[in-house]
């Protein structure tokens, strides 16, 4: 398999980090290489948070201009915000529910016209999955499970050395016993997004 770099994006408290954490577990049982780095900011403060995957060998955790080859965004705002780092060889996953900043909520801004970008991102870019992943998450049973579903989606594309079985696994074993079965339900619902 050629080298991966994946971006995940979102806000504090959304679980981005565990993605890419649960995403690395699972790709070093598939017996590759991968490295997870995290460059977070005020995670408690509902601020931009940020992590890479990089599979195959890949020996620097950042992801320039143009360079990522999935983004998987949990948020609206922050996926226009990471477009740089795309090309059009890039897959996008977006989670399409805002989270409304402080200074929107202040009316010191405005929040973008999410329909408008999601039409962007389809004329020019390789294959956008947008969502509404914190509606399944509350499906599942629990709305903090927005980070499994786009997992779902994600190992749904066959873009990565990751099967279900293999991720459904690393969930068993990496969430806390009490979460299992609404992060297992969430990242099903994920995967169906994908084989509908």
């Amino acid at each position: 398999m050629d080298t991966k770099k994946i971006l995940f994006t979102g806000v504090g408290g959304q679980g981005t980090l565990l993605a890419s954490r649960l995403l690395g577990e699972a790709v070093m049982a598939a017996g590759m290489d991968v490295r997870v780095s995290e460059v977070h900011g005020m995670a408690q403060r509902g601020g931009v948070v940020e992590s890479t995957v990089m599979i195959g060998g890949l020996k620097s955790p950042i992801i320039s201009k143009g360079e990522a080859d999935i983004l998987v965004s949990f948020e609206p705002l922050e996926t226009i915000r990471a477009l740089d780092r795309c090309s059009k060889k890039t897959t996008i996953i977006t989670n399409i529910t805002p989270i409304i900043p402080i200074t929107v909520k202040l009316g010191q801004g405005e929040y973008p016209d999410v329909d408008h970008w999601l039409d962007f991102m389809k004329s020019n870019y390789k294959r956008v999955c947008a969502l509404d992943a914190e509606e399944l998450a509350k499906e599942a049973g629990t709305a903090k499970a927005v980070n499994v579903v786009l997992l779902g989606v994600l190992v749904g594309l066959s873009e990565l050395p990751v099967d279900k079985e293999m991720m459904e696994e690393t969930i068993k074993t990496r969430v806390k016993p009490k979460f299992v079965d609404a992060n297992l339900k969430a990242f099903e619902l994920g995967l169906s997004q994908v084989e509908s």
